[in-house]
């Protein structure tokens, strides 16, 4: 199966322009977040039970391929950017999310997801654990993002705290679609081992990770005004 990929540098100015779209900063920096080396175990050791999962999820992951539609998405989840998230669950939640139609809701994600993405540094940095397409030396479905993320830690998965804390925060906003939401946020995960840029147990930290973190960014008093605007904004809407 071929499928035509962007190269790192257009995948790079994207996340740019989004992020200097946005012209955003996190309501909280990494050190005001829960540490996960604190409270999530290291990854699995090599010769474990846990790293003979994460291989055989490895394994799953590459015969998803196969699949050229859950492939596809895969492929789309791959794009590492807060617009691109707005975009997959706008779908989801059958409305536009986007600075223009929904600026509330829009405001509320991008500053919430700016804010979660900071619980992944610390652990990262700590652990700085070989992602498997490294440990393997074979290609994932996105080439393009190869290059950066070899050197960048694989536990706990970024993409995976991005996509599990919209799900959580879109949850919050639409409570009558949080099956459909979660399920969402879930296949959004399990995108990153089919693409071969995370092992299983990154994924599933990530969503711990991103628990924590949804959960201390509704200690911010400057994050619950930005929700209860959002919610305004969703039940004129969603009517």
């Amino acid at each position: 199966m071929t499928i035509e990929m962007k190269s790192c540098p257009i995948i790079l100015t994207l996340l740019l322009l989004s992020f200097v779209a946005t012209a955003q900063k996190p309501l909280l920096d990494s050190t005001q977040m829960p540490n996960a080396v604190h409270f999530l175990p290291a990854p699995p050791a090599e010769g474990s039970a846990a790293f003979s999962y994460d291989q055989s999820q490895y394994r799953w992951g590459k015969q998803q391929r196969n699949d050229s539609v859950r492939c596809a998405i895969a492929v789309g989840d791959a794009v590492w950017s807060i617009d691109n998230i707005c975009k997959i669950y706008s779908g989801v939640l059958g409305i536009n999310i986007s600075a223009e139609a929904t600026p509330a809701i829009y405001r509320m994600l991008t500053l919430g997801l700016l804010t979660t993405d900071q619980a992944g540094k610390l652990p990262k940095n700590h652990y700085m654990r070989t992602r498997p397409y490294v440990y393997y030396n074979e290609p994932t479905i996105y080439p393009g993002d190869e290059g950066w993320l070899r050197n960048n830690g694989s536990y706990p998965s970024g993409h995976t705290i991005l996509g599990w804390s919209a799900a959580l925060l879109l949850t919050e906003l639409a409570p009558e679609k949080a099956d459909t939401i979660m399920a969402r946020g879930y296949m959004y995960g399990q995108s990153r081992v089919i693409a071969g840029f995370h092992w299983q147990s990154d994924v599933d930290a990530a969503r711990l990770v991103a628990s924590a973190a949804v959960a201390r960014l509704h200690a911010d008093k400057r994050f619950l005004k930005l929700m209860k605007k959002a919610r305004k904004e969703y039940k004129r809407i969603a009517r």
